[in-house]
């Protein structure tokens, strides 16, 4: 199973440019302070050339250890899928992590510091498996993950819209750009009210998900833009906790908000969909180790991930920092079911992922685009709401959108309230999918924006 990842570690890969553009800007870092990074990065003490051969040795013998070990232990696949497992968290690959934890190393703060990751910490955790989140609209059902992740909030913005003509609006126009977003607002004021690990928290997922609670909410829309502060409703009765942030300046200047940075340096996630001829459709968002985000550990090849930075230090919140608690991630990959057919799509965009995609998912529905054209429309995006990313800035009444959807669209939003930033014609919005219908066919379509997505057979 290990067998494409350690070819391509191993082999290599054409590196992309952004990827070039990233190692370039914290390639002195690198130098000065994590010497593992640029051994890996800077191979030869300079920056790769875009499209060059990129290589991670390490990374594939780390792998390749890890196979070998696991089919020494037995014939079974599912027990050599058990025995990976732990062999990553109680094996040599733990005893790594936990060493290197102990070190002191440079971050943005300017001092060295220890990690807070101990052996324990790996040996006593697994990765569960749960069921996922069903909702049923229009005639599909969406699947999404737990509200640990923003997810439901996908939901949510559904059941919102369910209570508008969608079918009669313009893709690109007013009508259909101020509505999604007035939606979303509401929704996500929701997400940083109530949403956090399930096994710490109470969150009312039923209440939140109702038709009624949907219908009640839904009146809060007016034809005006909301600029005031979040609006979180009441499910269930119960009581709505924000957290404390700050406002920014309505120009953001050089400040980077939404992945982890390294000065001016700001990074992305990864969105995976994949569909097979037995019937199995996956759709991924690994994310979080990022080059830049933590120096990599010598001898395995890869970085920690930085996920931890999505929970609160502020007490008594659904996402406040405790021992053994997920942090709510914006990670949130989707399936949708319709006529036996399963589709898989998400993109990368840390808050935006459950905007981009459901823009995706509602041309699909309402405005009968086919997979590729849904990704081609103009995109956009509220940034009303807090982010989940330091420095947890929100900007309200502030929106986003692409110059495509053309000087009119852009006024008449500007004319209803909006804080419009107009952005580049193929700017926003990674989105990817595939499906496999009933009578076994598979599809696929990828975003140009970025030139990083593929759609690919084999």
């Amino acid at each position: 199973m290990l067998a494409y990842a350690i070819e391509y570690a191993g082999g290599g890969f054409p590196i992309g440019g952004s990827a070039v553009n990233v190692i370039s800007r914290v390639a002195p870092w690198f130098r000065k302070h994590w010497p593992s990074s640029a051994s890996l990065f800077l191979d030869g003490g300079a920056p790769p050339v875009p499209g060059s051969r990129f290589v991670n040795r390490e990374l594939a013998e780390t792998y390749q250890r890890i196979a070998d070990e696991a089919q020494a232990a037995s014939r079974d696949r599912e027990e050599q899928i058990e025995r990976a497992r732990e062999i990553f968290y109680e094996g040599f690959v733990a005893e790594s992590i936990a060493k290197f934890a102990t070190r002191e190393v440079m971050d943005e703060s300017g001092r060295e510091h220890r990690g807070l990751l101990g052996y324990d910490d790996l040996a006593g955790w697994r990765a569960s498996v749960e069921d996922p989140i069903a909702f049923d609209y229009r005639g599909h059902t969406v699947y999404k993950a737990g509200p640990w992740s923003q997810a439901p909030v996908f939901l949510q913005q559904l059941s919102l819209l369910d209570g508008f003509d969608l079918d009669s609006m313009d893709p690109a126009g007013p009508e259909f750009v101020h509505t999604v977003v007035e939606c979303a607002k509401l929704a996500f004021a929701d997400r940083e009210a109530f949403y956090g690990d399930p096994g710490f928290t109470d969150v009312p997922l039923d209440d939140l998900l109702s038709a009624e609670y949907a219908k009640q909410r839904r009146s809060l829309v007016s034809t005006v833009a909301d600029t005031g502060d979040l609006r979180p409703g009441s499910p269930g009765g119960r009581i709505p906790r924000l957290p404390t942030v700050r406002l920014v300046p309505q120009s953001l200047g050089d400040t980077w908000v939404g992945e982890p940075t390294l000065g001016p340096t700001k990074g992305d996630t990864c969105h995976l969909d994949v569909a097979d001829r037995f019937g199995n459709v996956v759709s991924a968002t690994p994310s979080g180790s990022w080059l830049h985000g933590a120096p990599i550990i010598p001898g395995l090849g890869f970085c920690l991930g930085t996920r931890g930075q999505m929970f609160w230090l502020e007490d008594g919140l659904p996402n406040t920092l405790a021992p053994g608690k997920r942090p709510r991630t914006t990670l949130t990959p989707s399936l949708a079911v319709r006529d036996g057919e399963i589709t898989a799509f998400g993109t990368p965009g840390g808050d935006q992922q459950d905007q981009w995609s459901l823009l995706w998912f509602l041309h699909r529905v309402h405005h009968g685009m086919d997979m590729q054209s849904a990704i081609d429309t103009p995109a956009w995006h509220t940034s009303h709401f807090t982010s989940s990313f330091y420095p947890r800035a929100a900007v309200p009444g502030r929106m986003h959108i692409e110059a495509r959807a053309g000087e009119e669209t852009v006024r008449a939003l500007r004319d209803r309230g909006h804080d419009v930033v107009v952005e580049g014609d193929w700017s926003l919005g990674r989105i990817s999918a595939t499906s496999r219908s009933a009578d076994g066919f598979l599809r696929a379509a990828a975003n140009p924006r970025g030139a990083q997505g593929y759609a690919v057979g084999r």
